[in-house]
């Protein structure tokens, strides 16, 4: 008989990172802004955060949130939502949203369905394992990985107007994937099946949850009490 391996626990650098990459993926408002010293402090010399905090520090804010939007809200390969990239908007998403809630409730905190976000979402994710679970959000992460990385490649790939290749926000992806096991076996075909097929795309069953979120407007809301804000554990 073949035992698996149960996946190890998330460390405190892991967990740091994540608070971080969920501040860094969510809308840039003055409260980001405000918070950047605090976030330097929680990742000191990260190879791949500081630079992106040194870029949020130096571009006007209304600029961050033009780039943002185009980024993540006008492109379905930049989606911020897990689920989108294994189901799509099929039957089957719905479910898999419930599944998150379920996590979340796991952990003992209530997903607010009145925020108008979805659970799925990469920042709650994150914010969820940096501040409540971080084994139940590691699991969620390695459910989804595919899509993390998927996400991680749209990024990394990313065309500027300026003719240079790569996203800023791609180095928050390239760090939590750096907290993650390496892709491997199944995990690695089912990256490969997305770039080739994309996602799912059958257009119904996802009522009450906003059936194409990938193309929504306006910033992710993320309430903090839904999901809890402090400091990672």
């Amino acid at each position: 008989m073949r035992l698996r391996r149960r996946p190890a626990r998330p460390d405190t650098e892991a967990v740091r990172t994540w608070a971080v990459c969920s501040a860094l993926l969510d809308y840039p408002t003055e409260q980001l802004l405000a918070s950047l010293g605090d976030l330097a402090a929680l990742v000191p010399g990260h190879p791949h955060l500081t630079p992106l905090l040194d870029h949020v520090r130096r571009t006007p804010l209304a600029q961050l949130q033009q780039d943002y939007v185009a980024t993540f809200d006008h492109t379905r390969k930049c989606a911020l939502y897990l689920t989108y990239f294994a189901y799509g908007d099929t039957r089957r998403r719905g479910a898999a949203l419930v599944h998150f809630k379920d996590a979340y409730r796991r952990g003992g905190v209530e997903w607010d369905d009145d925020l108008g976000e979805l659970p799925d979402h990469l920042c709650a994710v994150l914010q969820f394992g940096a501040t409540v679970d971080p084994d139940i959000a590691r699991s969620l992460l390695l459910e989804h990985r595919a899509g993390v990385e998927m996400l991680r490649l749209a990024l990394t790939g990313w065309r500027n107007d300026d003719g240079t290749t790569g996203s800023p926000w791609a180095a928050a992806l390239v760090a939590l994937c750096d907290t993650l096991p390496e892709l491997a076996g199944t995990e690695a075909d089912a990256v490969r099946r997305l770039v080739e097929q994309g996602p799912p795309a059958e257009q119904v069953g996802l009522a009450g949850y906003a059936a194409d979120p990938a193309l929504a407007s306006g910033p992710a809301l993320i309430s903090s009490a839904t999901i809890p804000v402090g400091a990672p554990r």
